[in-house]
């Protein structure tokens, strides 16, 4: 963070993320602050080669409001969707869909929104994931923390924390 502190709502790096239920359905909210000037978080967030390092995704977007963007996380997940707000260096927003399969029959068809502002000698980003499943939703507040912890390190030129769900691959030697 440079040594500076966040100059509003509490938001910090590593802070969690809220989940507020929605009937069957939840949000999830995180405020982070970074020590960064607005643009060069914007770019980090909407860059795919960016994205790809940080949110650990394959990420395709058409430019501009209604064009079509994909993700492909290394999980399997294939996430499909349409760029709904396009705003440079302060709003972004997309759908974020699933089809339907065993585990979640219904699917997901959601939103993720990225707002950034500036805030004293940095950003203040807020990302808000709405109408996801409830069951989703209780997974993804924890691994999102992890996601942007990840973006704050990529942003500050540190070491990128592993996931937890990333198991190292096994040295073959030791399993012998």
């Amino acid at each position: 963070m440079s040594g500076a502190t966040p100059a509003r709502g509490g938001a910090d790096k590593g802070a969690p993320g809220t989940l507020e239920a929605e009937g069957d359905g939840a949000c999830l909210t995180f405020r982070r602050w970074l020590g960064h000037p607005v643009e060069v978080v914007w770019e980090a967030i909407t860059e795919p080669r960016a994205i790809s390092k940080w949110f650990m995704a394959e990420v395709r977007r058409e430019p501009g409001v209604g064009g079509r963007l994909e993700m492909e996380h290394p999980n399997g997940v294939h996430a499909t969707g349409r760029v709904l707000e396009w705003r440079p260096p302060s709003a972004y927003e997309y759908e974020w869909n699933l089809p339907p399969s065993p585990g979640q029959p219904g699917g997901e068809r959601s939103a993720v929104r990225w707002e950034l502002s500036p805030s004293g000698a940095g950003t203040l980003l807020i990302m808000t994931h709405r109408r996801l499943s409830r069951p989703t939703a209780e997974i993804f507040v924890r691994g999102m923390r992890v996601l942007l912890d990840r973006l704050a390190a990529q942003l500050d030129g540190t070491e990128l924390p592993a996931p937890p769900w990333v198991r190292p691959a096994a040295n073959s030697s030791a399993s012998r």
